[in-house]
């Protein structure tokens, strides 16, 4: 990068909160326990919730993440932070990819996953919850460093003037970005989308 006179493009910004963990719903057990290592792709997903400030107010962006490739497999944006926010984006990685039952889906304890109506879903195609220690961003690094990455890259750099324009922005960083072009040290330097393909193309050839 020195050489190239290249510099790395970030921004800190603060905070805003969009986990509530302080509900009287169940809570599913770490079964990821910091293992976000995945030899077969639909095994581990990761969800997450964050927010997009916009001229309009903010805009909420739910993110469902395969470990296997660290691709984003389903991803929704609303107004606000209701259920029906990560369990649209979790129904848009289900009719993409057609997990087979027994799928792992963890994320944190905030309300929506916790809900009666996200667990209702899950057991209608047979997905295993768990959920990350109470307080604990760590339990959940890589929905939080996806969130970091489009951030520090994006949305920190971009005056959103509408929401629209928020949304139309997201979607060209996850779909085009981020799934088919930005390289990922965790795939050797490859995209989520190259990553999985080179994969099925060795499953083939054996």
């Amino acid at each position: 990068m020195k050489s190239l006179n290249l510099k790395t493009k970030m921004k800190r910004r603060f905070k805003v909160t969009t986990t509530n963990s302080n509900h009287n719903f169940a809570i599913a057990p770490n079964r990821i326990n910091r293992d976000f290592y995945s030899s077969n792709p639909n095994d581990k997903y990761v969800g997450d919730i964050t927010y997009i400030k916009t001229n309009q107010g903010f805009l909420y962006l739910s993110t469902v993440i395969d470990l296997y490739s660290r691709k984003v497999v389903g991803w929704s944006m609303d107004d606000t932070m209701k259920t029906s926010l990560v369990n649209d984006a979790l129904l848009m990685a289900i009719k993409r990819r057609n997990p087979a039952k027994g799928l792992i889906w963890h994320t944190d304890r905030g309300t929506q996953y916790a809900s009666h109506e996200h667990k209702d879903l899950l057991k209608k195609y047979g997905i295993i919850q768990s959920m990350s220690r109470k307080g604990d961003c760590w339990d959940n690094a890589v929905s939080e460093s996806f969130f970091h990455s489009l951030k520090t890259e994006l949305v920190y750099h971009e005056n959103f003037k509408t929401k629209a324009q928020a949304n139309e922005m997201i979607f060209e960083y996850i779909e085009i970005f981020y799934n088919r072009q930005r390289l990922h040290s965790y795939n050797d330097y490859m995209s989520p989308v190259e990553f999985e393909e080179k994969m099925l193309r060795l499953e083939i050839v054996a």
